[in-house]
């Protein structure tokens, strides 16, 4: 049974640099989540002042026309699939795969953010729990300072991963929202232009 114990213990200490590397990483990916996130929430402005006067024009004729979005070709997926389905004639079954393909896109984006929501605390319970090992060993044997160092690194590997699944969740709330404005926009403005084609 000792031995058995013995083993347990390497395993899990041994792990203590990987799960620390991983959020330092995750950590840095946060970082640069939170400037992307800010970029597209610009982003975000503009695309929504076109999406509404879309549909503004929408509600008055059920004819899309592809000069209201000419102007607005900056990589927006959204805008894409507009201008997809416009060239497709508004086919159902072809706008129903484009809209598909534009939320398994949209699902894609959101794996990152969705990793750091649910790895990241994760590891910062490991990160805790595997140095409170030998934090008690060190208060056993009246080593004081190993126990200070290895208590320093648990608290500070659980607020670290607290950030990012912080982060990670807040963001990916976010991005979901988007989503689904987005999914709920194109579905509206192509059952208004099939209607449109069928009178």
């Amino acid at each position: 049974m000792q031995s058995l114990s013995q083993i347990l213990y390497w395993i899990t200490t041994g792990m203590l640099i990987p799960v620390i590397v991983i959020l330092l990483c995750l950590f840095i990916a946060a970082l640069v989540t939170i400037g992307s996130f800010f970029g597209q929430f610009i982003q975000r402005m503009n695309l929504k002042t076109v999406l509404l006067k879309c549909s503004e024009k929408l509600q008055t004729t059920t004819k899309f026309d592809p000069d209201w979005i000419k102007d607005q070709k900056s990589g927006w997926s959204v805008i894409q699939s507009i201008e997809l389905m416009s060239k497709l004639d508004w086919h159902p079954v072809r706008c129903e795969k484009v809209i598909a393909d534009f939320e398994q896109n949209c699902i894609k984006k959101q794996e990152l953010t969705r990793t750091m929501m649910r790895i990241g605390p994760m590891l910062g319970l490991m990160g805790t729990l595997i140095p409170m090992g030998p934090a008690l060993l060190g208060l056993a044997s009246g080593d004081f300072n190993s126990m200070a160092s290895n208590m320093q690194v648990a608290f500070a590997t659980t607020v670290v991963g607290i950030f990012i699944g912080a982060i990670g969740f807040i963001i990916q709330m976010v991005y979901q929202r988007w989503a689904n404005e987005d999914i709920n926009f194109l579905s509206y403005a192509c059952e208004l232009c099939q209607e449109g084609q069928e009178q």
